[in-house]
This record gives C-alpha cells, structure tokens and sequence, in this order.
C-alpha cells in the first residue's frame, strides 16, 4: 500500500510524509504496506490495485494542494458496487498495520535509550532519580513504591472495533517485525515469509463483527488480554522494580506487594445494559477462576520440572507428607493436583464448592502457602538465586492477579436501587406522614429510615414477596455479590449518584442479601451539577460514626469524565472534576480518611482521556497520595497492553507517576490562575450548551451529518448505544457521542465552548496569564496539550464533505459556523503557544497524523458516499452496509483515540 505499485512490478514510491519518520519506523511502514499490496494483487488482480493506487495518489495530491477535494470524492463516487467493500478494507487494513509498525516502534525505542553509549535512564530511574534530587530518601522512596496501590480496570466499552481474531495476528505481526530485525541471511528471509503470510492472513479474514458479542464474549477479550500479556508483563514490571531499588541501595519489594492490580466491568457492569444479568455476573465469575487454575496451572508444571533440588528445610519436608528425596517437586505436585480439580470445578460455572472443599483452590492462601514454603526452603538452604527465579515470577503473579485473576466490578444505576426500596416500602405499608412511599421521601427521611434498617438486627425483606423483573433482577445480582469471597468483588459502584442515600440504599440491599461485610460501594459523580454536590455528599456520609466504622476510614469515590464532558463540555467538565477532587481530598482529610480517587476515563479527550503520566501529575494535590483506579477502555487496551512489552512500559508508567504525584505532587494553583479558569469554565459552559442544548437546530444537524444512527449497527460490544430509545443527545451515551463526531473529523466534544472561552480571554488582555498558567500549572497544561492535539486531528475540509453531502441546504450553516469555530481557535491556540503550526513540540505525532491522512482521506470521503447512498436506498443494503461498516473501523484504527 505504501508501495503498492512495487506489488505488480511498479516503482516504488515514499508516501508523502514517511520520509520525515523515524527510519526504521519508515521502513517498516513501507514494508508491511507493500505486503499488504501483494496479498491485495493475488487476490484482485492488477486492475484493483491499480484502482487502490489511484485513490492513494489522488489523496496525497489532495493533501499537497494540486488537486481539488471534488477529484478523489467524484472518483470514489464511480466506484462499482463489487468493489466498495473491499476498498474500503484495503485503506482500513494498511492503518492497523501502520498502528502495529508505531506500536512495535514504541518497543524498540525503549530498547534504544537503555542501551549502548548514550543510554537515557528509563521513565522508573527518571523519576527515582528526581525524588533522591528533591531530598526524599532511597528507605522512603522504597517504603512509598511498596505501599503503592494502583488498579487498572479494562472495561468493554464499545470502542474496539477489530475482532479477537484479527488482534491475534496483528500481535503476531509484530513478534515478526521484532525478529525480522534481529535476524541476517536466510533466517531474515524465512521470517519475512512469515511475515507475508501473516499480512495475507489478515487479508482474507473478515474484520468485522457480524454477531454482537454477549458480555461474557467481552470477559473472554478481557481475559485473553490477562493470557497472552499481561502475565508475561507483570513479573518483567516487577523485576524492573526490583533492580531499581538495587540501584538505590535498597532491598527488593516484599513477595506480597502488588503496586499494580487488575479489575474488569465485563459481565458486572450492568448500567443500562439489560445483557448483564446477576446470571451473566454469575458466569463471568467461574470463567475468571477457571483462567486462573489454568495459567497457574502451567506455572506449577513448569515449576515442577524446575525444582528437581533435594536439600530442603524441615517444614518444606513436613509440608510434602510423604519422605521423597525431591520435596519441592512433591509440594509442587500436591498444589497441581488441587488446580486440575479447580480446573473441573470452575469449568462447570456453578459456584457450589465441592464435597471435599479442600481438594480444590478457593482461597488466595491454599495457592500462596506452598509456593512461599518451596521459596523460604530455597533461600535457606542457600539456594537464593533459584528461589528468585521463576518461582519469584509467580509469587508476583499471585500477589497479583490471585485465585480470581481479576476483581469485578458491578456497576448499577441508582433509580434501579431507589426502584426496588420504593417497592419494599409500598409492599410493607412503610410511609411518611403524607402516606408516600420510599420514593417520595426527601433525603432526610431516606437516611433515616435506611440507617435505622442497616443499625437494627431484624431483615425487611420478606423471603416471598411479589415484585417486578426488574427489582428481582437487582436483589439477585445482590445476592450473587454476597455469596462471593471478599478477593472476588471489587466495587460496587454506583452510577448517578447524588445523594447519601444512594450509597446507604446498596449497603441496606446487599445486607439483606446476606454480606455483613460489603466490598466498597463507590458512588460514581457524573454530570457537573453532580460533582459540584459530591463533596457535600461524601462530608454527610462520613458524619455517620456507623458508616465511618463500616468503611474502615477508607473512602472511595469514582468520578466521571465522560458523561460530565457531554453534559457540559471538555473544559468546563474537566475544571468541574479538578475542584471535586480538590474538596473531596479536603474533605477526607477533615474527617480524617483516606481517600481513593476513581477515575472513569475514555480513550479519547472528549471522555477525559490523554497520556497517562501527564494526566497524573495534573491532578490536585494530595489527591493521588499513594493510590488510584483508572478504567482502561475499548480500543485503548490494546494499545497499552496488548504486547507484554508495551505493558510492561504502561505498568512503569502508572507506576512511576503515581509515585511522583504522592512524594513531589504539583503546586497548588494560584489564586489567580482559579479566578482566570473560573472565567473560561463559565464561557465555555454557556457556549456549549447553547449550541448542545438550546439551538434546536443542533441535533437533527448532528443525527444527519454524522452516522451516529449507522454505529448502532457495528456489532462493537454488548451494551446498547443509548440509555432510552429518545432521539436526544442526553440519552445518547458518551461513547457513540465520541464516536460519532470523530468519525467526520470535526471533533466537536473536545473543544466546544473552549473556543469561546479562550476567544474571549486572549481579547480581554490574558495572554500572558495564561501563558503563565500553561507553563506552570500541570492541570491547565495538560488541558492546552490535549487542545493541540484534537485540533491536529480535526479536518474541517472533511467535515465540509460531510456536510455537503448528508445535509439539506439550510442545515449546513450550523455546519459551517462550527467548522470557522473550530479554525478560529486554531488560531488562538497558536497565539498563546508562540507556535507556527500545531505540533510544533510533538514532531513524531504530526507525521503520523501526516502519513495516516493519505490512507484516511479516502475513508473518509468513501464514508460520506456510502452514508448517502444507504439513505437513499440507492444500493443494495447488504454491500452499502459492510463498506460502510469497515469505513467506521478504518477510521477509528487509524484515529486511534475515537472512544
């Protein structure tokens, strides 16, 4: 595709923009395009390449300047009906293949600064060293890294638009890249024949759902994710810990620390998806166990051969039974066989323990105690080194991932709770003196009547009593959490929240559901008028000397970037959320409680996403203090973990700064730096909901002019694309709200109102404090760094296309208003940033972006034709429907960040 002229005989020529990358990043990119090209001849012959290459040359004229946008769109517009499919696959299979040549990239470069005579120190020593720097000692410093809690929770958010199949080879792609590079002679040529076909493969598979996949099909990608990387990943991570702490003069971490765990919402998030069910919960649960018998399974197997060594200390000796003359291998025997009956036990997905529950693995220290006694025997007995090899790896892995491989989370809203207590009280003749039931009291007498139950001994509930579906289904899903162990739930979270009682109404539910001792329930603050009143809602729940003791003054709080982004705008959502963690950690600290922030963060920067360290060290400070949870989503999984390399480097990275952030956490914002983003926040909120909310010209203007309607039929995950089947933007949810705008280009979520709000500011005379502000405020930098780099991605020349194409003449001056928008703050950015060009600073994304557009471009004036045509009814539905179908994921592959 970069060559694929030299396909069928041609010359072979750069792509515009390639020349400017990194040499071997080129090379490879050009590699992998000219196999791509030979699969795409031996399939379709040279006339379809042909074709191919003439889109490919139009668009690059196009993105010069010597050909009109109408040439590529007319050319596209003639295309055969036989052919839309597979042009479109051809464009949308050469950007996965750029995204694996930029992420092995990623890999070796890391290699690079480790080694040879200019060695950088990587990004753990980077930041040991600037805490040794600022006069943190190497025992705190180590003390700090062992108490550091970071959880990392992979959601299935619909955003990963490539199937499981394909993702397989695409890793496989790049273990070929890796190896095509270390080898010469004929080894190089064998595995470049490997490589070939592993192209020719992806090729000729289909890379689009056709079926949705159920929850526990998202669970299994979750999983799998566990299976094939981070297992190798995490006792590299730890490893690399542990040499650093070497460096400091300092020990290794203990053998139970774990600064980084894992949780996943596949198969527990049940927020407006009626595919969740406590039964789904239930499955997705004994899958988990069953993957962790299993990979633990062949740890102890492998171990098993290992430890052949016959000296060994009494209580290892005792721990075998029976006298053998090799005791590790014994013990290690005993602990397989427990896991293969684990194996049966989970495979038949009833939670019901066995007769004999001793014969199976159900608790973390049945897995632990005979792994630690093999490693204390070897370590006395001399035998240091053996110990610490890969008997330590599974210790980490235990300590980590453990018997149930990740914790569930369960994600329920709160009108579901108030629902089933509104129930209850209407059954039990329970009213207030106006004769209302539960779901008519005030906040007041909802406390006090659910304090009163959750205090007292009798249950409220009666065993048999009649209630909908819906309430049944909630006191099931209840009761599934309480016959967990504690290890296999995570949070209980509670999605719009707003007042204390929602937190009490789950304590109250899953008490009568049997658990005494509940997992955190986690009130999730989504909108802005909901993280404007979190602070006073978690300063009323910890007044409660009872609630206090319950969470033993460990608070947890999830905070919402994606729907707060949507329902107010990116800058003023994101200042929103600045504040709430500010007063929510000033709370916490009154009432003497430590505090967890849980951040909902999407991929993309309309949903609060970003580069992970940045994001970080730009929270308040006092904020992170040693521990955090950030969700993990959609397509961003992949990305970060779905090469043992790249989640090695995502673990040090969360690692690293979370470190950073607790020892050497920002400065406090100046007063007048608050009083300057109070003035943007407002600006921005007003202009973006005048256009969101109050021009009624907007939404049938974004219904027609983006396929937001065509998304719901991309089989991307389980949960459907609205909340209410209401044409409105509020019942949409934040993903397909991203997704949507993203697909045109125009990127609408990220800075709307920001325009306004930075136009109106430079105006009034605040260059130079913003300016300050974005040099010294970690917050309001990131914020302009994200600016930049969504604005790098817009096109508005694409969206113009769009518009031209989908809209009625008197819908496309919205159209256009919003594209001068977006240029004109372009415009403004570059002002206060002193720069000529957008990127300026960032040289390694604006080529990328310059090379993905070739391929882009086309998809995307491809997409516009085919979104006409199936609206039309020109076109027989089925190829209209595929074509346009791959054009979406083609697009998302090569943006990358679209949810």
């Amino acid at each position: 595709m970069t060559d694929v002229t030299a396909a069928h005989g041609g010359r072979a020529e750069p792509d515009a923009g390639t020349e400017e990358l990194d040499p071997a990043l080129r090379d490879d990119v050009r590699l992998l395009g000219e196999l791509l090209g030979q699969a795409i001849a031996s399939d379709r012959g040279p006339a379809f390449i042909e074709c191919i290459e003439r889109i490919r040359q139009l668009a690059k004229e196009v993105r010069a300047g010597s050909t009109p946008w109408a040439s590529l769109r007319d050319y596209l517009a003639e295309l055969p009906e036989g052919d839309l499919v597979d042009v479109a696959r051809a464009f949308n299979q050469f950007l996965n293949l750029a995204n694996i040549a930029e992420q092995y990239h990623q890999i070796r470069t890391r290699a690079r600064t480790e080694q040879g005579p200019d060695a950088q120190p990587d990004l753990l020593a980077g930041v040991f060293q600037r805490l040794l720097q600022q006069g943190h000692g190497a025992e705190q410093v180590a003390a700090a890294l062992a108490d550091t809690r970071v959880e990392l929770v992979l959601t299935a958010h619909p955003t990963e638009v490539i199937r499981r199949t394909l993702i397989r080879k695409y890793d496989a792609i790049a273990e070929r890249l890796g190896e095509l590079e270390q080898l010469r002679g004929t080894a190089a040529q064998e595995a470049r024949v490997g490589l070939a076909r592993l192209v020719a493969e992806a090729w000729y598979s289909d890379e689009i759902r056709h079926e949705q996949p159920t929850p526990q099909d998202e669970a299994k990608w979750g999983f799998a994710v566990v299976e094939n990387s981070l297992w190798q990943a995490l006792p590299c991570f730890m490893r690399r810990l542990d040499r650093e702490l070497a460096a400091l003069g300092t020990g290794p971490l203990p053998l139970d620390a774990a600064p980084i765990r894992y949780a996943i919402w596949m198969g527990g998030d049940r927020d407006g998806n009626p595919n969740v069910t406590a039964a789904v919960t239930r499955d997705v649960l004994m899958l988990a166990r069953w993957m962790a018998a299993d990979l633990f399974l062949r740890d102890v197997e492998a171990l098993q051969g290992q430890l052949s060594m016959v000296r060994a200390t009494p209580e290892l000796q005792e721990l075998a039974e029976t006298q053998t003359r090799e005791p590790y291998r014994e013990v290690l025997r005993g602990l397989r066989d427990r896991l293969r009956r684990t194996l049966v036990w989970a495979e038949r997905l009833d939670p019901t323990p066995p007769a004999d529950a001793s014969s199976i693995i159900l608790e973390q220290d049945a897995l632990l105690e005979p792994l630690l006694a093999c490693h204390r025997s070897l370590v006395a007995c001399g035998m240091e080194a053996i110990a610490n090899g890969e008997l330590l790896d599974t210790l980490r892995r235990a300590a980590c991932f453990g018997v149930h491989l990740v914790k569930l989370d369960i994600r329920q809203s709160a009108d579901r709770h108030l629902d089933v207590l509104d129930a209850i009280t209407t059954h039990l003749d329970i009213r207030d003196a106006a004769g209302n039931s539960y779901g008519a009291w005030d906040e007041a007498e909802r406390q006090q009547f659910l304090l009163t139950e959750l205090q007292g001994r009798r249950p409220l509930f009666p065993r048999q009593w009649p209630m909908t579906d819906a309430v049944a289904e909630v006191l099931e899903t209840c009761r599934v959490v309480a016959g967990q162990p504690a290890a296999a739930i995570g949070q209980y979270i509670i999605s719009m929240a707003a007042q204390a009682s929602d937190v009490l109404a789950v304590l109250l539910l899953l008490r009568e559901s049997g658990l005494e001792h509940p997992p955190p329930v986690v009130p999730l603050f989504e909108t802005l008028d909901d993280l404007d009143r979190a602070p006073a809602v978690i300063d009323a729940l910890l007044g409660i000397d009872w609630y206090r003791d319950l969470i033993r003054s460990h608070q947890h709080v999830m905070i919402g970037y994606s729907d707060s982004a949507k329902d107010a705008g990116q800058l003023a959502a994101a200042w929103a959320q600045y504040r709430a963690q500010e007063a929510l950690t000033d709370v916490a600290r009154r009432h003497g409680v430590r505090l967890t922030l849980f951040h909902g963060r999407g991929g993309a920067v309309g949903r609060g996403g970003g580069p992970a360290h940045a994001a970080i060290l730009s929270q308040p400070p006092g904020s992170v203090s040693g521990g955090l949870r950030v969700t993990e989503q959609g397509e961003m999984i992949r990305f970060k973990f779905g090469l043992p390399e790249l989640a090695e480097q995502s673990m040090a990275l969360y690692t690293g700064a979370t470190l950073e952030a607790t020892l050497l956490p920002p400065p406090m914002p100046e007063p007048a730096w608050r009083e300057a983003m109070d003035r943007l926040a407002d600006r921005a909120l007003a202009s973006y909901r005048g256009v969101v909310r109050e021009d009624a010209a907007f939404v049938p203007f974004f219904r027609a002019v983006t396929p937001e309607r065509e998304l719901g039929k991309l089989a991307l995950g389980s949960r459907p694309a609205r909340r209410r089947e209401t044409a409105g933007v509020d019942s949409l949810r934040a993903i397909p709200w991203v997704f949507a705008w993203t697909q045109i280009r125009l990127m609408l979520p990220a800075w709307l109102g920001t325009d306004t709000a930075l136009h109106g500011a430079l105006e009034s005379g605040e260059q130079e404090l913003l300016a300050t502000m974005a040099e010294d405020w970690p917050f309001f930098r990131m914020q302009m760094d994200m600016l930049e780099m969504v604005l790098a991605k817009t096109d508005c020349a694409l969206a113009r296309w769009y518009q031209q194409r989908l809209l009625e003449a008197d819908q496309r001056e919205l159209g256009e208003q919003l594209c001068q928008r977006a240029e004109a703050l372009t415009g403004d950015l570059l002002a206060l940033r002193g720069q000529q060009a957008l990127l300026e600073r960032d040289a390694q994304l604006r080529e990328s972006i310059s090379v993905r557009n070739t391929y882009l471009d086309p998809l995307h004036l491809l997409q516009a034709e085919l979104l006409e045509r199936s609206r039309q009814g020109r076109e027989a539905p089925a190829v209209v429907e595929r074509a346009l179908q791959v054009t979406m994921a083609g697009i998302s592959s090569g943006l990358r960040n679209t949810g």
